[in-house]
Order: structure tokens, then C-alpha cells, then sequence
């Protein structure tokens, strides 16, 4: 993915699915995320569908989300469905990967987490009320999502702060880099990854020990 608002750079390899199917698992076990496996199978292509160049939309970093939602609630059919999903995943990936780009812009984040989760939320009662949700015994998705909401954008977070971390070492820019986002986040995925190339990262003095 070319950079972004937030500098978040992936290298697409040739099984990018795989490649955050591993990152999510990875990041599920170390944090005791208590998901489904539709969850987080979801999360995973939704993080490779982002990596494509231009997937992520003009819309979803600089209209307000609550326009999204509305303009989704204003439609209906398949077309409603596939906005409310839209907004849901728009909100969830902004919120896990460019919370410093909302910041920023002066956006609650807690209003962001608010409407994708009703807007996951709305998208699960569509499936309800037409059978394809957990009325058939199939996994209620969008509704573990919308309940799940700040959990998932935690671990969002953090495989973005891994990502960062694998890609940040490479020269002292990037070592300098990577300190600056660890003040700014406490990240431990960065923490470690700094460990092991030997640097201390402290906070409250002038650089790494």
C-alpha cells in the first residue's frame, strides 16, 4: 500500500491474504481477543482488500462519517446493505490505522467507533430480518463487529504498529521514526521491535538508551 495519511506502508507479497490471516492471528493470540473465526477472517480480507491501491477512498478519510451513514440509511435493497458494510469496514480500518490522521483533523474517534458500529449494527439487522444472519444458526458477523466494535479497532492497531515495526528499522531515519510514533503510542509491537535491535525506548528523556 503506498503511504497514506498516518505513513503506514505495506509490501504487498503475491499471498497478501495470507500474509493478514497471519498478522491477525498473531495479534488475536497476543492480545486475547476472544473472537469468531468468521471475525477474523473477515478482518483479514478486509485488510488485504485495503492494500490495494486506491481502495481506501477520499470519502472515507475526509467526508464525515456521519454523512456516509446518513446517505447509507437513505438507500434501500442490496444498495443499503452493501453502504452500511461500506461505512462499517471504512470506519473500523481508519480508526485502526490513521487514528493520528482523525486526530488531526480534530474527529472524535469515539464518534467514528459510534458510527461504524451502528452502521455494522444496521447491516446485521438487514441479514436478520431476511434469514442470513444467526436465525439459520450462521455466524451473526456484522453483529459481533458492531458489539466488538473498539476490541477489533485495538487490534487493528496493533498489526498496524507491527507493520510499522517490521518496516521501520531498516536505516537510522526509520529507527528515528519509529521512536517518535512509540512516544506518540506507547505501542508495545514497536517497543519490542526496537528491543531487538538492542534500543531502549524511554520516555522523558532526549532519545533511545
Amino acid at each position: 500500500m503506498s503511504s497514506e495519511p498516518g505513513q503506514v506502508e505495506i509490501e504487498l507479497s503475491a499471498d497478501v491474504h495470507g500474509y493478514f490471516a497471519e498478522l491477525v492471528q498473531e495479534a488475536t493470540r497476543d492480545r486475547h481477543v476472544d473472537a469468531t473465526n468468521a471475525a477474523t477472517s473477515y478482518l483479514s480480507a478486509l485488510l488485504a482488500d485495503y492494500a490495494k491501491p486506491g481502495v481506501l477512498s477520499r470519502d472515507t478519510l475526509e467526508r464525515p462519517f456521519t454523512l456516509l451513514l446518513a446517505e447509507a440509511l437513505a438507500s434501500a435493497g442490496q444498495e443499503r446493505f452493501e453502504r452500511l458494510r461500506a461505512v462499517g469496514d471504512g470506519a473500523l480500518y481508519v480508526r485502526g490505522f490513521f487514528s493520528e490522521h482523525l486526530e488531526t483533523r480534530g474527529v472524535q474517534l469515539k464518534y467514528v467507533s459510534s458510527v461504524g458500529a451502528r452502521a455494522y449494527e444496521g447491516a446485521a439487522s438487514m441479514l436478520r430480518r431476511s434469514g442470513g444472519g444467526d436465525a439459520k444458526g450462521a455466524p451473526d458477523l456484522f453483529g459481533e463487529l458492531a458489539e466488538r466494535f473498539d476490541a477489533f479497532v485495538a487490534l487493528l492497531t496493533s498489526i498496524a504498529n507491527r507493520i510499522v515495526a517490521q518496516s521501520g528499522l531498516a536505516s537510522d531515519g526509520g529507527v528515528l521514526k519509529l521512536y517518535e510514533r512509540w512516544v506518540r503510542t506507547g505501542s508495545s509491537e514497536i517497543a519490542q521491535a526496537l528491543g531487538a535491535h538492542g534500543l531502549l525506548p524511554v520516555k522523558g528523556t532526549a532519545g533511545i538508551a
